[in-house]
């Protein structure tokens, strides 16, 4: 079984772009398992279904969810009281990390926090899985924690200090960007758009509405292709 944990932030970059149909096509051509943690569903369906501006993306995940397109970690015999529990720890751990004189820098949010948490009780049942994440921070805090300290100095322009062995339970989890999922699904031939320009154009939409990617890195995408 292969699984992909969505934080909300790669599922809102997919629907602000009107590329949910790729998630769809996806899973129509695939055994990929695609899982959201209840406190990603809160942030996707639950609280902006009720605000006017942002019903309508809302009633569009929601349909996601009831197509079971997207589903839930019980899905795959995971408790949600378990990720709960140990979704708690991480935040407090995360957000202890980084340090401003002797005052804490919150650096991740209980979504992205809940995503480590599956994911890590999936790594412990010996099940692949990678998270789909497009907010930068919780990335660099698994993949470069000394990068990230440096951007947080550059950003607050003060000398920040981090408990580098707190890091060493976010070394291994893997993580993807809705970037590299679209570059699969163009590749798969399931994108609308095709042809000469097309997954230039998909790439930059995502990174001016919410992925967080480099020129350089959309280039060096567009030569696999």
């Amino acid at each position: 079984m292969k699984i992909i944990i969505f934080d909300a932030s790669t599922l809102i970059s997919f629907s602000m772009n009107g590329l949910l149909y790729i998630i769809r096509k996806l899973k129509e051509n695939s055994d990929v398992k695609f899982i959201v943690t209840k406190e990603v569903v809160y942030e996707i369906i639950d609280k902006p279904i009720k605000i006017d501006r942002f019903k309508l993306e809302a009633l569009k995940l929601k349909q996601l969810m009831e197509e079971g397109i997207l589903e839930m970690p019980t899905s795959i015999g995971i408790n949600e009281k378990d990720i709960s529990e140990k979704t708690n720890n991480i935040l407090d751990s995360a957000n202890s990390i980084f340090k401003e004189s002797k005052q804490d820098i919150h650096i991740i949010d209980l979504g992205e926090a809940s995503c480590v948490a599956l994911s890590k009780i999936l790594n412990e049942k010996k099940i692949h899985n990678v998270m789909a994440i497009d907010e930068r921070t919780t990335r660099m805090l698994c993949e470069r924690p000394e990068n990230l300290r440096k951007l947080l100095q550059k950003k607050l322009h003060t000398t920040i200090r981090y408990e580098r062995e707190q890091t060493e339970q976010f070394k291994g989890l893997k993580i993807i960007r809705s970037s590299e999922i679209v570059y699969v699904a163009f590749k798969k031939n399931l994108t609308i758009l095709k042809g000469k320009n097309s997954l230039d154009a998909l790439l930059y939409a995502l990174k001016f509405k919410g992925c967080a990617i480099s020129n350089d890195e959309i280039e060096e995408i567009k030569k696999l292709n």
